[in-house]
Order: structure tokens, then sequence, then C-alpha cells
């Protein structure tokens, strides 16, 4: 159970460090850097992903020692399925439904998008990218 603890603190660590990133640098491609909603989200979500999978890396999941690109690609293929439920957050919120000011948009795709995609994320990265033998817990059953 305490693994289980850790490993989640962990995890949401990581992410905090890189939904920081994140958030910081959409935040400023859509204000000073005057980019639209998706490619700004798009940008962030790259440098996001960079500092999440180096944090798991390095950090929650340094105990299962990933070898090769395949962990890589596929914590990426997780991520992008991730960014996909954000960015249809923020097409709907933006386009679909008319709020098309930054903070609508940083709501949307920063908010209630990263909060979905954090659960897809969790999942796919625990069970598909940094898998540890044996392991069975209520996250994966």
């Amino acid at each position: 159970m305490w693994g289980d603890r850790r490993e989640l603190l962990g995890f949401a660590t990581a992410g905090l460090l890189a939904y920081t990133a994140d958030l910081a640098l959409f935040t400023w491609l859509r204000g000073p850097a005057t980019l639209d909603p998706l490619t700004a989200k798009a940008l962030s979500f790259v440098a996001g992903c960079t500092v999440a999978y180096a944090g798991n890396a390095l950090g929650t999941y340094r105990h299962t020692q990933p070898r090769g690109l395949r962990p890589c690609a596929v914590f990426f293929g997780v991520n992008v399925a991730g960014a996909v439920v954000q960015l249809l957050c923020l097409t709907v919120s933006h386009y679909g439904l008319g709020l098309t000011s930054q903070r609508a948009d940083t709501v949307s795709g920063a908010g209630i998008g990263m909060a979905l995609a954090t659960v897809l994320r969790f999942w796919g990265t625990r069970t598909l990218v940094f898998r540890a033998e044996g392991r069975v817990g209520p996250w994966t059953g």
C-alpha cells in the first residue's frame, strides 16, 4: 500500500513540474507571443511531456530501468492521447462554445483538459511504459 502512495506522490510531483512547464509556456505563447490556442497548446505539450518523462524515468519509476527507445516512444504516445483530450476540451470551448478569452482557453486546455488527461496518462504510464514485474494492484488490477 505504501508503494502505491509513493508511486502516486512521485507521479504527481513529476506531473506538477510538467504541468508548470506546460502552463507557463502556454500562457506565454497565447499572450506575448500571440499564437493561436491550438498551436500554443501543441508546443507547450511537447515541453511538458519532456519534463514528465524525465521526472518519471529518473524518479518515480527509476526502479523499472526502462531501456531503449520503446519506453520513451510509448510514453510520448500515451501523452499524445492525453494531449488529444486536452485539445478536444480546448477546441470545444474556444470554437464550439465561443469562449475565446485567454482565461477561458487556459481553463479549458490547461485546467479541465489537463485533469482528464492526467487520469489517462497515469494509467498508461504505469501499465504501458514503466511496468514492474509481478505488480498487481488497484490501479491495474
